[in-house]
């Protein structure tokens, strides 16, 4: 006669194995999580349910069922979580001089864990070997800075689980003010306008001014006007100085300083005075008129004189037509170049026509 074997299940445990903590006995929670409970289908599958999910949840669960012979049964959890930059850990703004060495540090956290690249705002190269675009790993290190390295950069961290994060961080370079001066020599006439010009780079921002060679301060007036020009990068500065209707007192020599907390600069530029420029009409624009027709032997000696009278009234008539600009030279100022127009120029035209004409009538 067979016999049969009745298993008898007196239970079923949850356990979360790396912690050796005891979850749940059959319909009975035991862990003091509240986000752990248990359920089963007429105990024939039992249930483990953890709710919000939360990283130290991951690890080895052990299902094990309570018979004479335990029977045990192992599933992992493994719980994703998206990067966060840890600020206490990270790099903040920094202000450093020029020539000193740079380290930049960024630490993330998730799971799986985040990789961490470093670029620049501006997608300019980072002064790393090379040069890079892109820098990966915690830390960046650059020796020797410049002023070309100022700016923001990110610290970029991702593990495949969105979002990817980011953290900025400025770089600040300081530097003492440097001058350029494109023209230390300017030449201009008397009752001109003339502009003087330096170009300074500094960081922190300089103060930037205009003194004359005795070392008084310029000041904004009807006669000087002074303009600062913020170039890029930022820490450029074109600066400009308009003297206007200069006189004998304005020639001489004028200094452009540039001054923060890292130091001073100056250069000086000469004024000196220079004749208008001048411009000569263009002798092939000279136009004469086309040679006059011989008289025709029919035609009578009445009408030779009274032809040759009336081109001479009619040249009387332009020399006698006043002169609307009251016999005085016009300047005009195109281009910082002077044109001069004078009458003598119309005069000369009145004398190869006069010439022209006579020589006509009497042939």
């Amino acid at each position: 006669m067979a016999r049969s074997q009745v298993v008898v299940i007196r239970g079923v445990a949850w356990m979360h194995f790396e912690q050796s903590a005891i979850l749940t006995v059959h319909n009975h929670v035991i862990t003091r999580n509240p986000r752990v409970s248990v359920t089963h289908d007429k105990h024939r599958t039992w249930f483990l349910h953890i709710s919000d999910v939360r990283e130290e949840d991951r690890g080895r669960y052990m299902c094990q069922i309570n018979t004479v012979t335990a029977k045990t049964q192992f599933g992992y959890l493994h719980v994703v979580v998206p990067p966060s930059i840890d600020d206490s850990l990270s790099s903040s703004d920094v202000i450093v001089r020029e020539g000193a060495n740079v380290t930049l540090t960024c630490r993330a956290n998730g799971s799986p864990k985040p990789t961490i690249k470093w670029k620049r705002d501006d997608n300019s190269k980072i002064s790393i070997s090379k040069g890079y675009t892109e820098w990966e790993g915690e830390v960046l290190e650059m020796a020797r800075i410049s002023r070309l390295d100022m700016g923001a950069y990110l610290c970029i961290a991702s593990n495949g689980v969105p979002p990817t994060v980011s953290k900025r961080v400025k770089v600040s370079v300081d530097f003492p003010p440097m001058l350029w001066i494109p023209h230390q020599l300017v030449g201009a006439p008397l009752y001109y306008n003339v502009t003087l010009e330096c170009f300074t780079e500094a960081h922190p921002t300089s103060l930037n001014y205009w003194t004359r060679d005795d070392g008084h301060m310029i000041h904004e007036s009807p006669k000087y006007h002074m303009e600062n020009i913020v170039g890029m990068p930022a820490y450029k500065t074109h600066m400009k100085l308009l003297i206007r209707h200069i006189v004998s007192d304005d020639y001489g020599t004028y200094k452009c300083v540039a001054k923060n907390p890292r130091g001073e600069s100056d250069g000086t530029i000469r004024l000196y005075t220079s004749s208008p420029p001048t411009t000569t009409p263009d002798p092939r624009a000279l136009t004469l008129p086309p040679p006059s027709r011989p008289p025709r032997r029919d035609t009578p000696s009445t009408d030779k004189g009274t032809k040759y009278q009336s081109n001479l009234n009619e040249i009387d008539k332009g020399k006698q037509k006043p002169d609307e600009g009251g016999g005085k030279t016009h300047l005009n100022w195109v281009g910082g170049a002077s044109q001069v127009t004078d009458k003598a120029t119309l005069s000369r035209h009145s004398s190869w026509i006069l010439m022209f004409i006579c020589f006509s009538a009497f042939v």
